[in-house]
């Protein structure tokens, strides 16, 4: 099975996606950056749903800068879903090698038909 790690610091967001991917996938979930990126290492997942504005050391940029900056990681598709709708936002996470960008707030449908379409 697949695995999503969802990474907000908002538990309705992560509860959201989790009831909207968790039948077909396996889900992993961390509210901040440390732990996302602790998750990331130890689990290995093909997919993660990453907000941008979280409390800690590190922002959503920040992670996917580590994760896209590792040859162990970087093959692993992430989603960022923020509410920063700005297409400067969007350009610079696309720069930085966001594989998607979803705007809060989003449709789960949209995620799912995102995910479903890598796997294919």
């Amino acid at each position: 099975m697949q695995h999503i790690l969802i990474v907000d610091d908002h538990s309705d967001i992560r509860r959201l996606l989790a009831i909207t991917l968790g039948k077909s996938y396996a889900i992993l979930e961390a509210e901040d950056g440390a732990s996302a990126l602790e998750a990331v290492r130890r689990h290995h997942p093909q997919f993660v749903l990453l907000d941008v504005m979280m409390p800690g050391a590190m922002d959503g940029l920040q992670v996917l800068d580590a994760i896209k900056g590792d040859p162990q990681t970087r093959d692993i598709l992430v989603a960022m879903v923020t509410a920063r709708g700005q297409l400067a936002d969007r350009d610079d996470a696309c720069k930085r090698g966001a594989d998607a960008y979803f705007v809060k707030p989003f449709s789960p449908l949209q995620i799912v038909a995102w995910v479903k379409g890598k796997l294919q």
